[in-house]
């Protein structure tokens, strides 16, 4: 099936009686795993109603550009900059000509010359004026801005003509869109990562836990997410907010960590251990806090679950990545952990360095070979990392 998690598609609607079409192709995009946004012409509104999208979609239709209540917040610009994708269908003559003289005089022509996503065009009018000169300029002048056009078909015309000018069926549409993003290695897989650092209560107020702020995890949940994988991100205790298109579960200890990862393993493709898990816990918490009244405190300790080993040693195990932050022996240490673990690949990092700063430089270490990835901000070695992980990734179907 195509796939578009996580993918943000704004569905331009225009006037034509084609427009009937846009309720199941809404819904086949949803189904992919699009998140659906409608922007309508007042010439679609003729056709289908806005109540009907937005009970498909979940989201309000936007109609105006001047909407006193949307652009007070700059709506259309938002619009633009919320979507990966914007396909007009159907795209009638009228709204390629405006489109291709730069018009802003709606909403959707507006928005379309403010965003950066990609823009694809499902044309659908009679065959003569599929034909004439004027609508190919338009269609010239659009490719030439890398915009795509899907379609028409031939065949049979409400008008009753017999030609090219059909909008293609909303199945054609889902597979056009989702070659778009054929070419992301970890478009519709599973990635399941944990972040941030654990507690272990001493008492009801008292803890052990770690200087970890969460931030590199956070960073490769959110770039994942918008290279169309699925991500599942189980986070400690972290003052970061939850990436857009990332199912977020919080957990506390490394016991509620291992229990929210052994729940969500069986269909992960990927699994990223990045939190800083507490190696011990003490052996009893007590129920009250705890007096001072002595000079001294001695605290039994017990070690928690080896949440990456456990994965790793899973008999139908997905792929698995860890990260080592040591303060010495870099690459002879983190070469060890990935043996003795039993993992796929493995970044290490100089954690003095790393531990609540907004860059991170890395090593890269596997089977046969290691890689330097440069210091640079967190959220561009996340990339990096992800390329490599995709590479290494056995090519295995994505999970549905």
């Amino acid at each position: 099936m195509p796939t578009l998690t996580n993918k943000r598609v704004l569905l331009g609607i225009t006037g034509g009686i084609a427009a009937y079409k846009c309720a199941e192709l809404s819904r086949l995009l949803i189904k992919a795993g699009a998140e659906v946004r409608v922007v309508m012409t007042r010439a679609a509104r003729e056709f289908v109603t806005p109540l009907t999208m937005q009970a498909l979609t979940g989201n309000r239709v936007h109609l105006d550009l001047l909407d006193a209540d949307a652009e007070a917040a700059m709506g259309h610009i938002e619009l633009a900059r919320w979507a990966d994708l914007v396909l007009v269908a159907p795209a009638s003559a009228d709204f390629l000509a405006r489109a291709a003289a730069g018009r802003a005089d709606d909403l959707l022509t507006t928005l379309l010359l403010a965003t950066s996503a990609s823009v694809a065009v499902a044309p659908a009018m009679n065959q003569g004026m599929w034909s004439d000169p004027a609508t190919r300029r338009n269609l010239d002048a659009l490719q030439a801005r890398a915009w795509r056009v899907f379609g028409p078909a031939e065949g049979d015309q409400a008008c009753g003509d017999v030609g090219p000018g059909r909008m293609l069926e909303p199945a054609e549409l889902l597979e056009s869109c989702a070659g778009l993003f054929a070419g992301e290695p970890l478009a519709g897989r599973h990635l399941l990562i944990t972040g941030g650092p654990t507690r272990e209560a001493i008492d009801p107020v008292r803890f052990l836990s770690n200087h970890s702020s969460g931030k590199m995890a956070y960073a490769l949940a959110a770039e994942a997410a918008a290279a169309g994988a699925r991500v599942s991100l189980v986070s400690g205790p972290v003052a970061l907010p939850a990436p857009e298109r990332v199912a977020r579960i919080d957990v506390v200890s490394a016991e509620q960590m291992r229990a929210a990862v052994l729940e969500r393993i069986g269909d992960a493709d990927v699994f990223i251990g990045v939190a800083a898990v507490a190696d011990y816990r003490p052996a009893q918490a007590a129920v009250e806090k705890m007096k001072k009244n002595e000079r001294e405190m001695r605290l039994e300790l017990v070690r928690n679950p080896d949440i990456i080993s456990e994965v790793a040693g899973l008999a139908e195990r997905p792929f698995v990545v860890g990260f080592a932050a040591e303060t010495a022996d870099l690459l002879a240490n983190g070469r060890e952990k990935l043996e003795r673990k039993g993992l796929d690949l493995l970044f290490a990092n100089d954690a003095t360095g790393t531990f609540d700063s907004d860059e991170v430089a890395a090593t890269a270490i596997f089977a046969g070979g290691e890689l330097e990835i440069p210091r640079s901000r967190k959220e561009a070695a996340a990339r990096k990392m992800l390329a490599l992980i995709a590479e290494r990734l056995p090519a295995a179907a994505a999970s549905t």
